[in-house]
Order: C-alpha cells, then sequence, then structure tokens
C-alpha cells in the first residue's frame, strides 16, 4: 500500500514534531514538515502532498496567504489553531475540517481518516471560496457546504426551506426537492444560520422565514406551512417568539 503524504505547514517546532509522532503511530503516512508560508510553498512544490496540515498564524505570514498563493489545490487541508472564533464560524461554513491545539490524537486520526476517504471529491476550491466570503467582514456568505456520507454538497442558504433535528444529525429540506443528511448537531447549524435570519420554532426544528407560507395558529404552539407543501410545529415555548417574528417581518 502507497502511503498517504502529508505536509505539515506550522512555525512551532514543538507542535510540528507532536503531529508528526502521533501520524508515525497511526502508519500509512509519510509527512514532511515546513515552518511557515515561504518555506509550505517550496516543500508543497516538491512533496506534493495528499493531505495538509495548516497553521493559521505563522511568522511570515497566515494560513489563508499559503492558500492564496498555492496553485492546483487539489489537496484535502485540515487548518490547526490554537483559537480563534470567527475562523472556526468560517470553516464550519465551508465544511473545512480544523483541530483545536493542543491537538488530540483521537481528533487527528479522526480528519485524516475524514481526508483519505473524500481525496477524489474536488471540492476544495469551491470551499475556500466559502469560507473567505465568510471570513470577509463586509460580506455575508450566500452559500453552505453540506456533507453526508458519500457526497459534498455547496448549497445556496436561501433554497435551505428547513432543518430537522434528527438524533446527532441533522436533515436539510431543500428547493427544489432534495433532503440531505448531515452529521452535525442542529444547534450547531442555528449558531451559523441566525445572522441569515432563519428561526428555532422547535426544538427539533429551525426554519428559513423567507420559506413561510402560512402560520396556522389553531392547535397547541401551532403549525408553519412552508414552500413545497413542508409543515412544520412551532412549539408553546416558541410561539410568542414566532409571532413576533412575524408580525415585525409584515406577517405571513
Amino acid at each position: 500500500m502507497i502511503p498517504i503524504k502529508i505536509l505539515l505547514i506550522d512555525d512551532d517546532e514543538g507542535v510540528r514534531t507532536t503531529l508528526k509522532n502521533m501520524i508515525a503511530a497511526f502508519g500509512g503516512y509519510v509527512v514532511a514538515e515546513a515552518t511557515g508560508v515561504a518555506d509550505g510553498l517550496e516543500k508543497y512544490a516538491v512533496f506534493a502532498p495528499q493531505i495538509i496540515i495548516l497553521d493559521i498564524e505563522m511568522g511570515d505570514g497566515t494560513g489563508f496567504d499559503f492558500l492564496i498563493k498555492v496553485p492546483n489545490r487539489n489537496f484535502q487541508l485540515i487548518f490547526s489553531t490554537a483559537f480563534n472564533h470567527f475562523a472556526i464560524k468560517a470553516f464550519k461554513y465551508s465544511a473545512i475540517d480544523y483541530l483545536l491545539k493542543p491537538v488530540d490524537a483521537f481528533e487527528l486520526q479522526n480528519s485524516l481518516q475524514k481526508a483519505v476517504a473524500n481525496l477524489h471529491q474536488l471540492t476544495l476550491q469551491q470551499q475556500l471560496e466559502i469560507m473567505l466570503q465568510q471570513l470577509s467582514a463586509t460580506q455575508t456568505s450566500k452559500q453552505i457546504v453540506l456533507k453526508d456520507l458519500d457526497k459534498t454538497y455547496l448549497v445556496n442558504i436561501k433554497d435551505i426551506i428547513y432543518c430537522m433535528a434528527e438524533g446527532a444529525y441533522t436533515k436539510f429540506f431543500l428547493i427544489p426537492k432534495q433532503a440531505i443528511l448531515v452529521s452535525h448537531n442542529l444547534r450547531s447549524y442555528e449558531e451559523l444560520l441566525e445572522p441569515a435570519g432563519f428561526i428555532r420554532t422547535h426544538n427539533s426544528y429551525l426554519v428559513n422565514p423567507n420559506c413561510i407560507k402560512v402560520y396556522d395558529k389553531k392547535t397547541d404552539g401551532g403549525i408553519l406551512v412552508l414552500e413545497e407543501g413542508h409543515t412544520v410545529p412551532v412549539s408553546l415555548r416558541k410561539k410568542d417568539a414566532v409571532l413576533a417574528f412575524l408580525e415585525k417581518k409584515g406577517g405571513v
């Protein structure tokens, strides 16, 4: 079996050594190291890695600087970061994997396994565009990346009718008729989609208000009728908030 090539780009020698030792213990990988943006570009040209683990803040620039300059982005990308709420939100929007430092061996192994499984999905360019949109303080992302077991989808946020919790998973219902089940809970998507106006109508439902056609208040908290004939419940606890939102919006 030919080993998978990984390039570690981080200006902290201790971090590189720790990651390299962890990866060596997993087996099946060969690792090259780079100390920053410039060194990373040189090593990338020679080594041709299939997976890059990329630090954000480095002495001669950022991981984003590296990505702007690197040609032929036909690799799997994993960011590593000490802490950066703004960047992490962008990673979640674009479904780009990331690891928080200090890196846990189990999380690293899980990220590498996902990266290997996705080696033939050449969607990084589109994912990076969405990530960079989200990182821009003057622009709100109009797309989100969703992944199920087999595929990666670039979805227009306006085409999401609603999201439904299924345990630790979330099911997205889209226009035109399509459903995608992803392995993250509803709460994580509520944080991402609230800035786009999405409202929580129930413990298990997150709704795009632009897709609401009718609010039927006859029973309990009521029922929302959405695009394409979908219906979702409104809980008694959420009823006042939903009513206030719709009145502010102008009613339905």
